[in-house]
């Protein structure tokens, strides 16, 4: 008998016991069936017997301290491995702070399924006010690129075969699986219940290029004089990293990755355009998208960085609707990633004519010239330090660790560490994805640690931290090789800001001031250290990283470092009736 079938005594007369099965073990069945081999949860009333019996039955199940950060883990997961990262979380208001991850996971095309308990039906619909009674299915709806809820014990197998399928296939993303209390204590024939699950086959089939489509790009690519390569984060996903890179290497095209696309070929590879990011997005007269969107993140593939020219684009995606959602696109090639490059590279042969030297020449220029400039600013050891200092050592840490994920999120410590630190491998680096979210940290460390089992360099704004934290005792629990450095600048931005009304409170964007966060993690068993020079960081990090003990890094920021970041700031523009405002008060106090 399985360890999933449990015996029951059968009535005087019969001969044998019936061997029956339910909903509990019918569901880690089906998720094993399908190759599920971590879990990542937060335990609690009506799953948590689920997580029980599954990490009985062999899953690894994590718990962490809130759902957010288990759906962030699930959604991390789900990009490094190209199966669907699994977050189960309670009903209501557990499935709420899972719903955020799993809209993150939708918006950024990654495969997840948020597995919810829920109230009965006839409960939720008469609204008769159950426990923790709420609709999840219709909220889920808008957020998720599919939403199911299983019903019966007999449709536990097909229906997890559906979540899997609509999460990897096409264009990936988030699905909801809604899974009633009732529903885990529902019993039925053993041997029944194993013919009713489902093993998905081919979940995500190659989609190939149509051939009219193929050589309508060669023909655009063929006629650019000053081409440009964007690589986007869908582009890693693919896991078509040989293909890629040929192709890349192939047209002799400047590139330009995003920034989970980083790695892809070597941030220090020739043709990475990263430190001519404005010239090379000005002067192009030809932008091929692979794997990448003209979203805010470009742009919107106009305004004034990048320039006055029209320019033909190239896109290859495997959704037909991304095609000109915000630039004509001259050349669509609908599909996945490593057919349309296979197809590419098939259709250019031997006799491709690669760019000029004028341009590729100009560009490598400005590359050696930017990266020049920067590299005084990176090694100096200031005290306080500013933000290039203590990122001239991380940058260092990570080129001696090329297998090391790299973590980050913040404001400055975001778009700092973005175009400071160079990745050598495809998906070392997990950053805030499309949505620019805070609190992702902690949740990716703890996939990227589990999923890939190599060490993980988290770097942290103090703000970003704060919406993440506690999931520090997760990462001490778990024993995880996880270092987290700590950017602590005393606030949001900057953290000398004042209070424009002369009171007593804070400014809005100011923090405790000198907080130690590296306690926190003694506090757990961890090893906490506070360092205040480059010096001190590059000696706690090389320790931390190569000692694979769990870690957090208070590196003290200068307060007056900082400033509002990246496209927010240009977002949040200061009022200029506030500013006068401000002048006004100041004379008359005068």
């Amino acid at each position: 008998m399985s360890a999933s079938a449990q015996s029951i005594d059968a009535p005087v007369g019969d001969t044998a016991p019936e061997a029956l099965t339910d909903g509990f073990h019918l569901l880690i069945d089906a998720l094993k069936l399908n190759g599920v081999e971590t879990i990542y949860n937060v335990p609690g009333i009506p799953i948590t017997d689920l997580g029980r019996y599954a990490q009985g039955e062999g899953i690894r199940v994590l718990s962490f301290r809130h759902e957010q950060s288990a759906g962030y883990a699930a959604a991390a997961a789900g990009f490094l491995t190209k199966k669907p990262g699994i977050c189960m979380t309670v009903s209501a208001p557990g499935f709420l702070n899972g719903l955020t991850a799993l809209a993150h996971a939708t918006t950024n095309c990654w495969p997840m399924i948020l597995i919810s308990g829920s109230s009965e039906r006839e409960i939720v619909d008469l609204q008769q006010g159950d426990y923790e009674e709420m609709d999840q299915l219709a909220i889920a709806r808008p957020h998720a690129k599919a939403a199911y809820r299983i019903l019966h014990a007999e449709d536990i197998g097909i229906g997890v075969a559906r979540a899997i399928r609509s999460a990897v296939s096409g264009r990936p993303g988030g699905v909801y699986l809604d899974i009633p209390g009732a529903l885990l204590g529902q019993t039925m024939d053993a041997l029944e219940g194993a013919k009713s699950l489902v093993k998905v086959v081919d979940p995500a089939p190659a989609h190939f290029p149509g051939p009219d489509a193929v050589a309508r790009a060669v023909d655009v690519l063929k006629g650019a004089k000053k081409p440009l390569i964007i690589l986007g984060k869908g582009a890693a996903y693919a896991q078509a990293d040989d293909t890629v890179k040929r192709l890349v290497e192939t047209l002799g095209f400047p590139y330009l990755p995003m920034s989970m696309a980083k790695g892809l070929l070597p941030d220090n590879h020739p043709q990475c355009a990263s430190a001519a990011r404005s010239l090379v997005l000005k002067e192009a007269d030809t932008v091929f998208l692979i794997g990448a969107r003209l979203n805010w993140l470009l742009g919107h593939g106009k305004g004034r960085q990048w320039g006055t020219e029209p320019k033909n684009f190239v896109q290859i995606d495997i959704e037909p609707k991304e095609m000109d959602s915000n630039q004509g696109i001259a050349a669509p090639l609908v599909g996945d990633i490593e057919s349309c490059c296979t197809a590419l590279l098939d259709a250019i042969g031997d006799g491709w004519q690669k760019p000029s030297e004028d341009w590729t020449g100009a560009v490598r220029a400005k590359v050696e010239t930017n990266v020049g400039k920067m590299a005084s600013r990176l090694h100096n050891n200031s005290n306080p330090m500013d933000y290039h200092a203590a990122l001239g050592v991380l940058k260092q840490a990570i080129a001696d660790r090329p297998d090391a994920v790299l973590v980050n999120e913040g404001a400055n410590a975001l778009d700092l560490t973005r175009s400071v630190v160079d990745i050598a491998k495809p998906r070392k680096r997990l950053d805030v994805g499309t949505w620019g979210i805070m609190g992702i940290g902690m949740g990716s460390a703890v996939a990227a640690a589990v999923e890939t089992g190599c060490p993980v360099l988290a770097v942290e704004g103090d703000s970003a931290f704060g919406f993440c934290g506690m999931e520090i005792e997760t990462i001490c629990r778990y024993k995880l090789p996880v270092t987290i450095v700590i950017m602590n600048n005393n606030g949001i931005y900057r953290g000398d800001d004042v209070n424009r009304s002369g009171g007593s409170d804070p400014a809005t964007t100011v923090f405790v001031p000198d907080a130690r966060y590296d306690m926190m993690m003694q506090a757990f068993g961890g090893k906490g250290v506070h360092v205040t020079t480059p010096d001190e960081l590059a000696r706690a990090v090389a320790e931390a990283m190569d000692s694979g003990t769990p870690t957090l890094i208070n590196a003290v920021i200068d307060p007056k470092a900082g400033k509002e970041s990246g496209n927010i700031g240009s977002l949040n523009p200061t009022s200029v009736v506030a500013e006068m405002r401000a002048k006004a008060k100041a004379a008359a106090a005068e």
